[in-house]
């Protein structure tokens, strides 16, 4: 294999050449220098991807955690060649002979290629069986003969073509190279080239690529490359990273907010750890996760070679990981929030998507020596722990479990629990982290989409971005086992809605009309204000909603809400039950336990379900309660990928009702996860969270134990002794002689918030870039100049004087 030279050899920006030639696969047996004295850098190459598919010939058999992952390879290959028929004229297996489904073409290579793992693997009942070996032959010649390549018409996704059979081949013909032969080989690697000829570009009338789509590319023309030994396709791959030929416009590896103040594609990460894909679709646990997994493969395989990638934007892998994924994850689940239709898929529940995060990080941590390598050390090694739903080490591949191993075995410690608030004001979401659980808020704004429902996915994701609350108890298989079929999808939890049931995929890709979304977050803790307008896609609902994240208590506000017709509610709690007798306490007595309860409760004042939490309600509410069964297949919610067997799982719904046709409705409840029963009675006798302001204007609470004051501000207005002059988020609270002051601009739009503090005898002590204060009569007047900082918070430090 030969460098690029002249034209085609392009140079990276220089600067991380230390990462790039790091990033090499813990398995590799030999080095790559050894492989291309022995055999050339081509066979070098194609060696390293080998051993990333199959761990390499020196597993350790012997050891049992390898033996059962080989074991499970082994299995795989069994139940995916179960209807390997060559001899078929209508599809090389019977369950895949569509001519109109692509995804069909892509399943079957994607069989091959687990079929031919197996057959690659040591220990496997299939390594190196001949006929097995002539099977999967006669398979990629049928495929060749009959679906694949410049003889056919694509059809239905180009997503198919270009990158899922693509890479799947790539991988079938890395395993099988020795045995393809040069005339079979050719004909895999021209197929493949006749789709994704180009890493810059993709589909059939040659877009730029971006995001995900990027570095998928990019990877099947690597490894189509490495399979023909052209180092001019490898220069592209590599400089198709950064966008070398767009200059840098389409970068994978450089934030969308850079710090020059230009602005990428939209599509990729942002600095606060957003994931954009589809353009205004939060994707980290979906796109954002396979993009990871993806440049973690690619960068193993070039490192150390002359086309190592040297782009200094790959130091921010390590925001990515911290920022865009760790605050996402709850004990081994991605926040569905971020993981767009693929909550409809069966496949990618059970925890699926972390696995593929564990498994990318893994393969980052050789490419980032010192400290971030240890940090990273430390999360995977606390994500593997913490998460005993599903046991990453009896579910991952032999490669990556010889990875885990090493790195729990290393002397850097767990993590521990992540504890923190975190606001991602470029995709309208917020994870809050408590030792004993996680929640999630998931909002839309006018700039970002509502859900994603194409390809017939996610077909009843409605109500996912008005206000959905998830929470993550020890219940760590809640949003599993069915929950995305069964819920019922018109109440999901946290939100206001019209009750009714809209059409299949209604108001998909779709923005608001409503600025306000976010809020600010007081760093080092775990106090964060957060809200949104809510404008509703296809009726005239309104509504403010605010969401006061102080610790353990969540104080859930809303004013404002209408509608000109129709029936309102707000959603409380719709909770998928681990036990379906599990026990609900209003106002300390039982409710039954049946799963055809239904009733009106009148003057609630607390209630506690076991096993989730409490709720309590400084103002006694009228609500309405239901527990139920409910049935549902998942095809109802995805015809592409659904099943049609009925599947049945119990729940417990609490709502209060606003009315039909309300005017000016409201709410406010605390909400306690994971709080005993005894603490809510104790919490609903004297509340840890008081209501200030509940208007148009202004949503505020205050903590009575330190004084604590939250609020958010719709307009102009007052909340006991702050003022601001417009909308804004802000946080107040003192410790000791200090008063710290965090703010921001939740519409993104305001070149500055002037916020009144009716506070004498304080100076300032520290204070963010472009905030500052002056004397008032009454006390400061601050004033933060918010232009450009796309709804991030600004702090001020106080001190009495």
């Amino acid at each position: 294999m030969h460098p690029a030279t002249g034209a085609n050899r392009r140079t990276v920006l220089a600067g991380a050449a230390a990462l790039g030639a790091a990033v090499t696969l813990p398995l590799t047996l030999t080095s790559g220098a050894a492989y291309a004295a022995a055999a050339g850098e081509a066979a070098a190459l194609r060696t390293r991807w080998h051993t990333l598919l199959t761990g390499g010939p020196g597993l350790d058999l012997a050891d049992e955690r390898i033996a059962a992952a080989v074991a499970r390879t082994g299995r795989a290959a069994t139940t995916a060649a179960e209807d390997l028929d060559p001899s078929r004229t209508d599809g090389l297996f019977a369950d895949l002979t569509s001519t109109t489904l692509s995804n069909h073409v892509t399943t079957s290579f994607k069989r091959l290629a687990t079929i031919a793992t197996a057959w690659a693997v040591p220990g496997t009942p299939q390594h190196g069986d001949p006929a097995l070996r002539d099977l999967l032959l006669a398979g990629v010649d049928w495929m060749l003969t009959n679906r694949y390549g410049s003889g056919h018409t694509r059809f239905d996704n180009d997503w198919d073509w270009e990158i899922g059979s693509a890479l799947a081949l790539n991988d079938t013909a890395v395993l099988l190279h020795d045995v393809l032969g040069a005339e079979r080989l050719e004909r895999v690697t021209a197929a493949v080239r006749h789709y994704t000829p180009d890493p810059n570009l993709w589909r059939a009338d040659r877009q730029i690529a971006t995001g995900a789509n990027r570095v998928w590319v990019s990877t099947v023309v690597a490894v189509n490359a490495v399979l023909r030994d052209d180092g001019d396709a490898l220069a592209r791959v590599r400089d198709a990273l950064s966008d070398v030929e767009g200059s840098g416009a389409n970068s994978v590896l450089a934030f969308n907010d850079r710090t020059d103040g230009t602005e990428g594609t939209g599509e990729g990460f942002y600095a606060d750890g957003s994931f954009l894909q589809h353009y205004k679709h939060p994707y980290n646990g979906g796109y954002g996760k396979e993009l990871l997994n993806s440049l973690s493969r690619l960068l193993n395989l070039l490192a150390g070679t002359d086309w190592t990638v040297t782009d200094p934007a790959l130091d921010n892998v390590r925001g990515w990981v911290l920022d865009g994924f760790d605050p996402l994850l709850a004990r081994g689940d991605v926040m569905a929030s971020v993981c767009g239709r693929e909550i409809a898929r069966p496949s990618k529940q059970g925890h699926a998507s972390a696995q593929t995060v564990i498994e990318a990080v893994l393969r980052l941590i050789p490419g980032f020596p010192g400290e971030t390598g240890d940090t990273f050390t430390a999360l995977v090694k606390q994500w593997i722990a913490e998460d005993t739903y599903r046991d990453f080490l009896e579910v991952t591949d032999p490669a990556t479990l010889v990875a885990a191993l090493r790195i729990i075995e290393s002397s850097v410690p767990a993590r521990g629990p992540l504890v923190v608030h975190k606001q991602y004001p470029r995709m309208d979401k917020a994870a809050h982290h408590r030792p004993s659980f996680a929640l999630g808020v998931s909002a839309y704004s006018s700039r970002i989409y509502t859900y994603e429902s194409i390809q017939n996915e996610n077909l009843h994701g409605w109500h996912l971005s008005d206000g959905m609350v998830l929470l993550y108890t020890d219940d760590l298989g809640h949003y599993s086992e069915d929950y995305w079929p069964t819920v019922d999808p018109t109440r999901l939890p946290g939100t206001t809605v019209v009750a009714g049931r809209p059409a299949d995929a209604a108001g998909q890709r779709t923005t608001s009309t409503a600025d306000w979304a976010g809020g600010t977050a007081l760093p080092g803790t775990t106090l964060g204000a957060y809200g949104m307008e809510l404008r509703a896609y296809g009726s005239t609902l309104r509504g403010l909603k605010s969401w006061f994240c102080l610790d353990d208590v969540i104080a859930c506000v809303g004013s404002g809400i209408g509608a000109e017709s129709g029936t309102v509610e707000t959603v409380v709690e719709n909770r998928k039950l681990r036990d379906p007798a599990a026990a609900l306490l209003v106002d300390g007595r039982p409710a039954p336990a049946g799963t055809d309860w239904s009733a009106a409760l009148g003057g609630v004042r607390w209630l506690h379900l076991e096993g989730t939490g409490g709720y309590v309600f400084p103002e006694p509410t009228a609500l309405r309660g239901l527990r139920e069964e409910r049935t549902a297949t998942w095809r109802e919610i995805n015809l592409k990928y659904g099943t049609d067997t009925a599947v049945t799982r119990p729940y417990l719904t609490l709502w209060q009702d606003h009315g039909t046709a309300p005017t000016d409705a409201g709410y406010f409840w605390l909400q306690a996860p994971a709080a005993s029963a005894a603490r809510t009675r104790q919490w609903s006798a004297a509340p840890p969270v008081e209501l200030v302001s509940r208007s148009t204007a202004v949503h505020a609470v205050r903590r009575p134990a330190d004084g604590l004051l939250a609020a958010n501000f719709w307009t102009a207005g007052t909340a006991q002794e702050l003022t601001c002059d417009g909308p804004a988020s802000v946080l107040l609270r003192q410790d000791g002689r200090t008063l710290t002051v965090a703010l921001s601009d939740p519409t993104q739009l305001r070149s500055s918030v002037v916020l009144d503090l009716a506070r004498p005898g304080l100076t300032v002590a520290a204070a963010d870039p472009g905030i500052r204060a002056t004397s008032t009569g009454r006390g400061l007047r601050i004033t933060a100049d918010t232009a450009g900082l796309h709804g991030a918070t600004l702090d001020l430090t106080l001190k009495r004087s």
